[in-house]
């Protein structure tokens, strides 16, 4: 049986914040005899003095801020307590899984989250970062609630905006050397870097793959850390290697046709009247960005 109760450690915090009996009392809404007792009753149960007078200031013990650390830390979790209470009697959903294709720009993602989070603290969300078809796969099987995906399903499906790729090498690529417009038949005697479809069934290939030669990645960073080494070329999303366009790292590859293309970017669910209001500020987020 607990002999201190959550609004006795409450009131000896408001002591320490407020620098005295007589302010904690009015910022509390008690009166200061009640204060008082609180603060006596939590001295007696430990046999230790929480506070000493120096002046006219009521000063803590070191007694005092070692029962204040956790006293802190027992009110901010009995706090999270009834926020999540709250949040289960509004119906708000506890935990948000959502699949995202890679080839989402981050920044955008980020910005998408940290919306979302700010509105519902205490809401976990489960991030599933995909390739290909793996976004479709998950929300198909149930396995999150909201997926940004290269492929429309058979539920919600919306077009949320098109990503731009471009087909690139290092500026000393033997691609770039060879001094005249590129065709694919060129491209075939060269190491392509393609990415995984992270999908479990039903995988899929996506863009050129004619390359004898060809190496496979599960990550697109992995794949413009290889090109940028030299180690072979590939088609990646434009805003993904800005900067190494600038500074050089990457260079276009001079292709006659199909050095850019554009792929598209869907928003997909299943039943939107099953989505709770933490999903749907996602979706409103990240459509009020893209």
């Amino acid at each position: 049986m607990l002999r201190i109760t959550l609004e006795q450690w409450r009131m000896f915090r408001a002591v320490v914040e407020s620098g005295g009996f007589n302010q904690a009392a009015q910022s509390v809404h008690k009166s200061q005899s009640s204060v008082h007792s609180a603060v006596a009753k939590i001295e007696a149960a430990f046999g230790v003095k929480l506070f000493h007078i120096e002046g006219r200031r009521t000063v803590l013990t070191d007694a005092g801020k070692m029962l204040l650390r956790r006293a802190e830390y027992l009110l901010e979790e009995a706090a999270k307590v009834e926020a999540i209470g709250h949040t289960l009697g509004d119906g708000i959903e506890s935990r948000l899984r959502i699949a995202v294709d890679q080839t989402l720009p981050q920044h955008l993602l980020y910005a998408v989250l940290e919306a979302t989070s700010s509105q519902y603290p205490l809401l976990r969300i489960e991030l599933f970062e995909s390739i290909l078809t793996g976004a479709l796969e998950l929300v198909q099987n149930d396995q999150v609630e909201l997926a940004v995906s290269p492929y429309s399903g058979d539920g919600f499906s919306e077009q949320l905006c098109s990503i731009d790729f471009i087909a690139v090498a290092h500026p000393r690529h033997a691609l770039h050397h060879l001094g005249r417009a590129l065709t694919r038949e060129d491209l075939k005697a060269h190491r392509q870097i393609v990415i995984r479809d992270s999908a479990l069934q039903g995988k899929q290939d996506a863009g050129w793959l004619g390359a004898d030669q060809r190496w496979t990645v599960s990550q697109i960073n992995t794949s413009i850390d290889m090109i940028g080494n030299g180690l072979g070329f590939a088609w990646l999303p434009k805003h993904a290697i800005t900067r190494a366009l600038a500074d050089g790292t990457l260079k276009p590859l001079p292709l006659s046709s199909g050095a850019q293309r554009t792929h598209p970017l869907y928003l997909l669910f299943k039943d939107g009247d099953n989505l709770g209001p933490a999903a749907r500020t996602f979706i409103g987020e990240l459509r009020s960005r893209v």
